[in-house]
């Protein structure tokens, strides 16, 4: 049986479908010619990130389809409904890649409070010239110990920053519709542990409350925190974004950022994105990467070998 992995898969991901009896075939096939490819080399199983799109057209076209896969957690790309609707196994990999993305959030929380974004900017340009003068400018750094961190959204993602954020020596404090309360249990190196309950309030606790928010919510309809919400925030707050583009209002936010408001801004997705705003790009007090939150070796390696049981379990052993 044939494996489409169209936005590529981990070598260890392919090993494991090779050893399940499955050919694995990782050719980039460009979106219009999807269902084509699909159909004329008679694959079971189509595999995407969040590049290629997995819609009503391509279900309907291709009867052959058993299995769409998405390496991650949102499956915005794929009409999930339709395509059960259909008969079809709809798989993701919701555990893999938490640990990278609460990474890239203490990334992008380390760099807002210490100026590397923009100090990075800038040595290469005036460090030479300049030294003294840049060494005031990024001279008030703030630590994050003993500082609150609001999270929105407390499934994995939310729960892995928690673990990360209690290790530093944070206040953590939770909003989520669906999580009433979680215990958090952090691992250290040794084997020793020690569990925290972390109860879920109100979001407009977290809004007040928070020296520095991050938000791990799904795609929304309208925006989490938008022109009415940032006047709710405390004075200086920062804010990170690794979940989706769409849920904080980007005019809003440069505005909340040019008024002293929101203190720095981390983004690792974007409203208009694959074409973020120039505005965005260009803002000296916005840490950015271009939506990498899940892009570490070990978590491709978890999506891939977590994909290839779902696949062996569903077509092999039915």
């Amino acid at each position: 049986m044939k494996v489409l992995a169209n936005d590529g898969i981990s070598k260890s991901g392919i090993k494991a479908l090779e050893k399940g009896g499955f050919e694995v075939i990782t050719t980039k096939v460009a979106q219009e010619q999807v269902a084509n490819y699909i159909n004329t080399n008679d694959v079971k199983v189509v595999l995407v990130r969040s590049a290629t799109k997995v819609r009503k057209d391509i279900i309907d076209a291709c009867p052959g389809l058993k299995i769409i896969g998405r390496g991650g957690v949102g499956m915005d790309n794929i009409d999930v409904a339709y395509a059960r609707e259909k008969g079809l196994h709809v798989i993701n990999t919701p555990a893999s890649s938490s640990e990278s993305v609460a990474e890239l959030v203490f990334a992008h929380l380390f760099t807002g409070v210490r100026f590397l974004h923009d100090s990075n900017r800038n040595m290469p340009l005036e460090g030479d010239s300049n030294f003294d003068g840049l060494k005031k400018a990024y001279a008030n750094g703030v630590e994050l110990r003993g500082k609150t961190l609001g999270i929105i959204g407390f499934g994995r993602i939310g729960q892995a920053v928690a673990k990360m954020a209690l290790g530093l020596g944070m206040k953590v404090i939770a909003a989520d519709k669906f999580v009433s309360d979680a215990v958090i249990r952090v691992d250290f190196y040794n084997g020793q542990f020690i569990n925290v309950d972390i109860k879920t309030e109100p979001l407009e606790d977290i809004f007040k409350h928070s020296d520095f928010i991050t938000l791990h919510v799904p795609a929304q309809d309208g925006y989490v925190i938008g022109k009415e919400e940032f006047p709710l925030l405390k004075d200086g707050v920062g804010i990170v974004n690794c979940a989706r583009g769409g849920v904080i209002d980007e005019v809003a936010l440069i505005e909340a950022l040019d008024n002293n408001k929101v203190s720095f801004a981390g983004l690792d997705v974007f409203e208009n994105e694959p074409n973020p705003e120039i505005q965005i790009l260009m803002h000296p007090k916005i840490s950015l990467t271009p939506h990498i939150g899940a892009a570490t070796g070990e978590a491709q390696d978890r999506i891939g070998t977590e994909l290839a049981d779902q696949i062996i379990s569903l077509l092999k052993n039915n």
